[in-house]
Order: structure tokens, then sequence, then C-alpha cells
């Protein structure tokens, strides 16, 4: 099973980015969708975005696009999320996912929780104002 480890969360003002990096432990890092999610306290893990194994297709949700930008290093066998124009409701946990699974159905698939198979244990972003 990947194991993967999610870095460069923290304390950041309003209007300020932050780059997001998730590592992951093999080279089946290149054969996967990878995600970003995100939980806020007292709320669900909600869909950011997500990346195609190959890098050429990509998928956001409504509150980030324009402002976050998902993209890997299958070399380094790394995913990105660059977070630019950081708000408040961007404070949350941020985790990034794998999985091999493949629909037709697009975005809305990769914006399942249930889609992915692996998790990695989360970073911490902190926007203030």
């Amino acid at each position: 099973q990947v194991q993967l480890v999610e870095s460069g969360g923290g304390l950041v003002q309003a209007g300020g980015s932050l780059r997001l990096s998730c590592a992951a432990s093999d080279n089946t890092f290149s054969t996967y969708t990878m995600g970003w999610f995100r939980q806020a306290p007292g709320k669900e893990r909600e869909f950011v975005a997500s990346v195609s194994a190959d890098g050429e297709y990509d998928y956001y949700s409504d509150s980030v696009k324009g402002r976050f930008t998902i993209f890997r290093d299958n070399p380094k066998n790394t995913v990105y999320l660059q977070m630019n124009s950081l708000q408040l409701e961007d404070t949350a946990v941020y985790y990034c996912a794998y999985t091999s699974r493949t629909s037709f159905r697009g975005r809305y698939f990769y914006s399942l929780p249930t889609t992915y198979d692996g998790w990695g244990q989360g970073t911490q972003v902190t926007v203030s104002s």
C-alpha cells in the first residue's frame, strides 16, 4: 500500500499563498489519480482538486477554482497544491489521497472521498485576518 506524507501547511494571512506537497512512498505513484481534500472543524471532508496519473486532466471545486492549482512531478513521486489568494474559509486540515479507479464520470467521481484507496495524515492550513 502506498504511503502518503503531506507537508507545507502553516499559518498565513488572508490573501497570501502556500504550497502543499504530498510525497508518495513508491513509484506506483505515477499510475494513480491524486486528490486533495480538506476538512474544517465540525464539517465533512470536502473535495478540493484532483489530477490524473499523467497530469493531463485536473478538476477543482468551485470554491477554489482560479485560486488553487494542482500539479504533479511523477519522477519525484510528489503531488502539489499551490494555494493563492487564501481566504479565512480555506482554514482546514488538508489531505492528499490516491486512487487506481477510473470512471467516465470525471469530476463527480473524483470528488467523492469513497473513490480513494488511501490517504495521508493531513497538514493544517490556518488563514488569519
